[in-house]
């Protein structure tokens, strides 16, 4: 499992990247110790991290909660994973549209609208999931040389088992 980046203090509009069993679930902190997220069913208390409810769920509640509660046992980077490629918007636009989101329903969907969408549209106004961009990579090169099946596999694996993100 990834460690803990303790050398760089969440600042308010930074993403916050969470290493789940399989998967990474992101936050947007917005300071003050608490986040706010998309959260899908399975992000719920006790929901479980391979819960199927996320791959069948339509919708997702945007919630602001601690940190450490997000958390739980996971471990977390600072990851401002496109500042490279994009120039963040104005953190005070960023957690102004964040906070006008708490409480809402919104549509979600793991391949084109999941909380990674959902952090980067805040903080570049750009939704981008690199997990599904990998994923997609995986699966085309898996059809070219595998077939369909071999290629569903690919793309389960690629979403669900990697581990790797960059490091700033």
């Amino acid at each position: 499992m990834a460690s803990t980046k303790y050398d760089k203090k969440p600042e308010p509009g930074d993403l916050i990247e969470i290493f789940r069993s399989g998967y990474q679930h992101w936050a947007i902190y917005v300071g003050d110790g608490y986040v706010i997220h998309l959260a899908p069913p399975s992000e719920f208390a006790q929901a479980g991290a391979y819960s199927v409810k996320s791959l069948l769920s339509d919708r997702a509640i945007v919630k602001k909660e601690e940190l450490y509660e997000v958390l739980g046992n996971d471990k977390y980077n600072v990851n401002n994973l496109l500042d490279g490629k994009y120039k963040p918007r104005p953190i005070q636009d960023v957690l102004r549209d964040a906070q006008r989101l708490l409480g809402m329903k919104l549509p979600y969907d793991i391949v084109t609208n999941n909380c990674e969408h959902f952090v980067t549209e805040l903080r570049y106004g750009k939704p981008e999931s690199r997990q599904v961009q990998k994923a997609m990579v995986i699966a085309g090169a898996a059809v070219a040389g595998t077939g369909f099946i071999a290629a569903s596999f690919a793309v389960i694996k690629a979403f669900f088992g990697s581990k790797d993100t960059e490091k700033y």
